[in-house]
């Protein structure tokens, strides 16, 4: 989650993950490339059936996955301003720590262990068993802070991707909750820290998914974080969404220069790439969502929560993104200009929050429950986490009128990118209508305009 991003201004702390320029615009849905082309590309992050490559895949899928991806989690420099994010760590740090009962004489795994700072919690809070995944080489580190720490009687670090891994089930003495269990279901908690940007970017929740099939007890193993929520809301941030539209025009310009240069000087008409170029220049500065630390008063109507996750039952599908017709992928602001702290709207923004709780499935009934839970949010009220915002400026602001009412319709589509898959693109349409602020809310209609579509990619 950790790498300075390449693009201006998203002062980002997310892993560089290699993607060409967004295969959408707001005047082209359709791919420019199919999955079967994709397969024999260098350039692309996903298996042929656009699935992380990590698990089911080829060694060649896997090691541009980990070129693309993994590589960057192998630097301390990255786990360092992780570890500097004192929200993420106080959340965690409470969940584990708060909760020594659940923990003690429990087999615990913790996926995409890092440094090992969870495992190390984990096993300060009493558990007998730790099995800390790590992908990377930074698994030699973390078995270092074991030993430092004196925990390695305790906690096992193992390097490979969690889909493969095995556990020392015979070795260790490790048990099933029963006997209708897989041999395999032998981990009492998982424990991971696998939110990306907006929750989903990086896909890691794939993995997640198949390590909690594998070796959770389904009855009454506890994952953490329990259960997840994406909310989005109108914003005022238009300082930045001037910014973008400048670099924008500067871009714009600076190519109608070159153009003219190239004619003049060296006989080459360039302009017929302009309309490319265009394209290009608007996908990377107005159609890329951007990292941002939101003050609390840029949010200018209540967030509308936009997908769910209880972690014990979420499904492989579910971490695909947010679907047309999905429950929550549509959404109704009201902002009243009275109330607002701006006058204009700018675009967008999302990010999740992470409940430590007990499990609230039917299948869970049995699970140990969770006497102090724990709460994590990277909404603009949390102050800096390194997750943020992501912000979605509109092409143009939406006015607030004094003494009206500005309403906000619209839907929300969240896809992975189909030549990385460890990315995701998201569709916004909305439309807007005024009325008098008196008026009630389906009341008479001052205003409405056209609907407004744009596809962003999430970098």
């Amino acid at each position: 989650l950790l790498l300075a991003s390449l693009l201006p201004r998203a002062y980002s702390f997310a892993p560089f993950v290699s993607q060409p320029l967004s295969r959408f615009s707001s005047h082209q849905n359709k791919p420019l490339t199919t999955l079967d082309e994709m397969a024999d590309s260098e350039f692309v992050n996903a298996t042929e059936e656009g699935e992380i490559p990590t698990f089911g895949s080829s060694d060649k899928a896997k090691a541009t996955d980990f070129a693309n991806y993994f590589c960057s989690y192998a630097q301390l420099y990255h786990q360092k301003q992780m570890l500097a994010d004192h929200n993420r760590m106080a959340a965690y740090h409470a969940a584990i720590m708060g909760n020594p009962e659940v923990f003690k004489d429990k087999v615990v795994m913790d996926v995409g262990t890092g440094s090992g700072i969870l495992a190390a919690w984990a096993a300060q809070a009493g558990a007998k068993r730790v099995y800390a995944i790590e992908y990377t080489d930074m698994a030699k580190h973390a078995r270092s802070v074991m030993e430092a720490n004196g925990l390695s009687d305790i906690v096992t670090v193992i390097q490979g991707a969690v889909e493969d891994v095995e556990l020392p089930i015979v070795e260790d003495g490790l048990t099933t909750e029963d006997d209708d269990s897989s041999e395999h279901q032998v981990v009492d908690i998982i424990i991971s820290e696998w939110m990306g940007y907006f929750l989903l970017r990086e896909s890691m929740l794939d993995s997640l998914v198949r390590a909690r099939d594998k070796f959770l007890k389904p009855k009454t193993g506890l994952m953490l974080p329990s259960h997840t929520t994406m909310f989005l809301a109108p914003i005022n941030d238009e300082e930045e969404r001037r910014i973008s539209n400048q670099e924008y025009n500067g871009a714009m310009g600076e190519w109608s220069q070159f153009a003219e240069t190239t004619q003049s000087t060296y006989g080459v008409d360039m302009s017929v790439l302009t309309a490319n170029y265009d394209r290009e220049q608007k996908e990377y500065f107005l159609l890329s969502s951007r990292w941002a630390e939101l003050p609390r008063d840029a949010v200018m109507a209540t967030p509308v929560a936009v997908k769910h996750l209880d972690m014990a039952t979420c499904t492989l599908a579910d971490s695909k993104g947010i679907m047309a017709g999905d429950e929550g992928a549509t959404f109704d602001f009201d902002v009243n200009s009275e109330d607002a702290q701006a006058s204009t709207i700018s675009g967008f923004a999302g990010w999740f929050d992470a409940d430590f709780k007990s499990r609230t499935d039917e299948g869970g009934a049995t699970a140990p429950k969770i006497p102090n839970p724990a709460y994590l949010t990277t909404g603009p009220e949390a102050g800096y986490t390194h997750w943020g915002q992501q912000t979605f400026h509109t092409m143009s602001t939406i006015p607030l009128i004094q003494g009206e009412t500005t309403r906000i319709q619209g839907g929300l589509e969240m896809t992975r990118s189909k030549d990385n898959a460890r990315l995701y693109n998201c569709r916004i349409n909305y439309n807007c209508s005024r009325r008098k602020s008196e008026e009630d809310k389906d009341g008479k209609i001052l205003m409405k305009g056209n609907t407004v579509e744009h596809v962003y990619q999430i970098p």
